[in-house]
């Protein structure tokens, strides 16, 4: 397994783009101010044919209000199938800018909004299309599968894009074809993949800056701490971490895993937005964070995503009043991105779920 490293000027523009997300505050609105600001928001969503669609990182009250108003709450993929499938006009995502890239990849015709335009994805940003081309150019004689983490435009570049709950057989597939495997953007998905499938993968060294923080020493006290608890894991922390699971999958089959597993307890790795959907789909059942840090830390276990968190009431109100925030995609890059990510889809459709549409789970 061979890889690229990100260059420390990249890693350093990550990092500054993070503290500047961490550093924008939200104001605590009065009950009767979020009351009034929630019903105009519901009444511009009519006014114009839109829907709300969220993903299960952002705040409670995006994920109740995209409930509420005939949206959802959901993986990014799944965002994506629902606004192509969904009649109306206008699809305003709550979550990070790769998502709302992807909703306009798969509705063309449709407007679609971001509700807040500089959230970005650390996986997105530590893979620039520039570098990764020169990347794929040096290996043409592999097979190019990307993370839908990942911009348009590296989605155009790609082969296939995968998510995580299907990338383990998509790669099976292409290994017993004979193919070997370029793989973008997340080495820590990909070390996963890679263990699993025995594929023959070169891999760009990108990672989420919220579930490489996992600490796999602190999770083994925490278990010791919480005998009965099953642990759930996002594969997109490392490898010490993956292998204390009891189940490892993405969002959706984190939540199912919740509702389906005997267990009390859950010991959750991965950003702390999903534990309000957790709870509704599993009441009664506890949900712990696994941790972040180590002894002496002020926060032991602070899984947030802070392009996520720029996500709140009053942008959505100010998107939808103004318009603003308007995602727009060369058509060409849009084309090409479009033909790898239904690849996938057929794949899905004809390998696990006959009746599925555009759909998948990241």
């Amino acid at each position: 397994m061979s890889s690229t490293m990100i260059p420390e000027q990249l890693q350093q523009q990550i990092d500054t783009a993070a503290l500047m997300a961490r550093g924008i505050k939200h104001a605590a609105l009065p009950d009767e101010e979020r009351e009034a600001l929630t019903n105009r928001i519901k009444q511009q969503l009519a006014q114009q044919d839109a829907v709300l669609v969220a993903h299960y990182y952002v705040d409670d009250e995006l994920q109740d209000l995209a409930d509420a108003t005939g949206g959802v709450v959901a993986d990014s993929l799944e965002m994506a199938r629902f606004g192509y499938e969904h009649p109306a006009s206008t699809v305003v995502v709550a979550g990070v800018r790769f998502m709302a890239e992807t909703a306009k990849i798969l509705s063309p015709n449709k407007k679609v909004l971001a509700v807040e335009r500089a959230a970005e994805c650390s996986l997105d940003l530590g893979c620039p299309i520039e570098a990764f081309s020169r990347f794929c150019d040096q290996h043409l004689d592999r097979t190019v599968v990307v993370y839908a983490n990942t911009s348009a435009a590296v989605k155009a570049r790609a082969d296939w894009v995968v998510t995580s709950s299907i990338a383990l057989k998509v790669v099976e597939y292409l290994r017993d074809k004979g193919e070997t495997i370029l793989w973008a953007p997340d080495r820590f998905l990909g070390d996963y993949v890679q263990r699993m499938t025995g594929a023959d993968m070169v891999m760009w060294q990108g990672s989420c800056i919220v579930h490489e923080e996992f600490k796999a020493h602190e999770l083994k006290k925490m278990k010791q701490q919480y005998p009965s608890a099953a642990v759930l894991v996002h594969p997109e922390s490392p490898a010490a971490v993956i292998d204390l699971a009891d189940r490892v999958g993405s969002t959706s089959q984190i939540i199912k895993a919740a509702v389906e597993m005997d267990n009390d307890v859950f010991i959750v790795a991965t950003e702390d937005g999903i534990f309000h959907k957790m709870r509704e789909a599993a009441p009664g059942k506890r949900f712990i964070a696994a941790p972040t840090a180590g002894e002496g830390a002020t926060c032991k276990s602070c899984a947030h995503c802070p392009w996520m968190k720029m996500n709140d009431l009053p942008r959505l109100a100010h998107v939808l009043e103004t318009g603003e925030n308007e995602v727009f995609i060369a058509e060409s890059i849009r084309q090409q991105a479009e033909v790898s990510l239904k690849r996938m889809v057929d794949f899905a459709r004809t390998h696990i779920n006959p009746n599925m549409h555009v759909t998948g789970n990241a």
